[in-house]
């Protein structure tokens, strides 16, 4: 096995047992950027080879002296592109960002950072964070390593794909409506969207507050414990911050999961769903029979507002977070303006690109006068009916199971032009961060030669458990450690 090919923990304790040093894990990386990258074009911004070898090599010079600052000191990883690096190029994937080098750190920056992970680059993504195929990129659109003519889901693409082509040993990325568990399930890792105030968002460039929240993608369970354990926890600076005592979630990962009750909503197995996807999702149900879990039907009547709600409430926050940018302050300006009203009009429509004007658009007109009760207020309402589903459901059951996606990746270019059926692409995700509860997806299969992933949800606050659940899973699915066979010169038919 190559090192580049190892989980995070397995990386992480060949240093540990000094079989390796950080240094041999960032040239394994970089070698295997060198080689599959431009197929993948997972990365906005790659960091000089050099400061990356430099950084790797204090962290061994630590390492010697018996100082490490966690288990994942010297792994390599890669930040979703909204994450503030300062002094690193932090884009949002958008031309009107696209020489913007923050003066501060993103608190995960900060706490991967401290717990002496390598960076990496910076992870390609839909612009704004809006779109579920990443090729809304303002740059290029980033390819699906099982298959390069295929998406790799969005808005975090980049940070998934790059993790299942082993670029990187995990990587983070944001999910506001499912932007970490749907590219998670296309490209066959695992992708976990903690519970809303879990993870601090300071420093994470703003697509829909109330919805936003980072979560690690990792190449399996235990790899997504160990990241969630660092970045986690209480920070001032964001107002949702919630203040909890830190969590080893990885002390709850082999733990026996006989005697979990876990809910199956009808409303996420009815029309739109492939059968491919239907047959890989209930063939994990029988597995969890198997291992003594309890499954039974439930309804969630209030499910099918949840994406014209979604697509309220995200656009209309995105109105009101994007208005800061105006060619005044930051970022870029347009040329040739003669008034301030031209310099806005000309700024915004040179620098946005087509998908985030039609969310601006569309939030300004739900916020507007005389619409604002009839749009806004009512999806509001719904949000608040389909939190009750959830908390209605966990009275009585520990998780729910459902599909990720739909489908499995989609061809490049399939959806582009119609803007309903992609959105279509995050019906079974948007209702978690409408409620704040925290959702996984793992693979559970392949369809067609495609990853399948199934959804985990939880209760708030209780990653523990659902990554426990997960775990026991994840040996009985058997699709740990199935990989795509990329190669130089592209993606081969057969898998490994």
């Amino acid at each position: 096995m190559n090192l580049y090919e190892k989980t995070a923990y397995d990386a992480a304790m060949a240093l540990e047992k000094k079989e390796v040093t950080s240094v041999e894990l960032v040239e394994s990386v970089l070698g295997r950027i060198s080689e599959v990258e431009k197929n993948v074009k997972g990365f906005i911004h790659l960091i000089e080879r050099e400061t990356i070898l430099e950084e790797a090599r204090e962290i061994d010079r630590l390492r010697a002296k018996g100082q490490r600052s966690s288990i994942l000191a010297g792994v390599p990883m890669a930040l979703k592109d909204n994450m503030c690096t300062m002094g690193i190029p932090t884009t949002c994937a958008s031309r009107i960002l696209e020489d913007y080098r923050p003066p501060y750190n993103a608190h995960v920056t900060e706490k991967l950072q401290q717990a002496g992970t390598v960076l990496i680059g910076k992870a390609n993504m839909d612009e704004f964070a809006m779109g579920s195929s990443t090729e809304n990129s303002a740059f290029y659109p980033t390819h699906n390593p099982w298959d390069t003519n295929r998406v790799p889901g969005g808005s975090s693409g980049g940070s998934a794909a790059l993790v299942a082509a082993d670029e990187v040993f995990f990587s983070l990325g944001s999910d506001t409506g499912g932007s970490v568990r749907q590219p998670a399930s296309l490209c066959g890792v695992v992708g976990l969207k903690p519970t809303y105030g879990l993870v601090s968002r300071y420093g994470l460039i703003a697509f829909a507050s109330s919805l936003d929240q980072i979560g690690p993608l990792t190449k399996d369970v235990r790899d997504c414990a160990m990241v969630l354990e660092i970045i986690a926890g209480n920070d001032s600076r964001d107002s949702t911050s919630v203040p909890r005592e830190k969590e080893s979630y990885s002390s709850y990962l082999g733990r026996d999961i006989k005697g979990f009750k876990v809910a199956m909503p009808k409303e996420y197995f009815q029309e739109g769903i492939e059968e491919a996807v239907r047959e890989s999702v209930m063939n994990a149900v029988v597995l969890c029979i198997k291992l003594g879990v309890e499954v039974e039907e439930v309804s969630m009547p209030h499910t099918s507002y949840a994406l014209p709600c979604y697509y309220l409430v995200g656009t209309a926050e995105a109105s009101s977070n994007l208005a800061r940018y105006d060619g005044v302050q930051y970022g870029f300006r347009a040329p040739d303006q003669d008034n301030l009203i031209e310099l806005y009009l000309k700024t915004r429509s040179q620098g946005f690109g087509s998908e985030v004007k039609r969310r601006i658009m569309l939030g300004t007109y739900a916020l507007s006068s005389g619409y604002y009760d009839a749009y806004y207020l009512n999806s509001l309402k719904a949000r608040t009916l389909i939190r009750q589903d959830f908390e209605n459901v966990f009275q009585n059951y520990d998780l729910i199971i459902t599909p990720t996606s739909p489908s499995p990746a989609f061809v490049r270019g399939e959806r582009l032009d119609d803007p309903l059926t992609m959105y279509l692409s995050d019906i079974y995700t948007t209702t978690a961060n409408l409620a704040g509860v925290p959702a996984i997806s793992i693979p559970c299969g392949l369809a067609d030669g495609l990853p399948v992933g199934l959804q985990i949800i939880g209760r708030p606050f209780d990653e523990g458990r659902m990554l426990q659940f997960c775990f026991a899973l994840e040996k009985m699915l058997g699709f740990k450690g199935l990989k795509p066979k990329i190669s130089a010169d592209g993606v081969l038919k057969d898998v490994s």
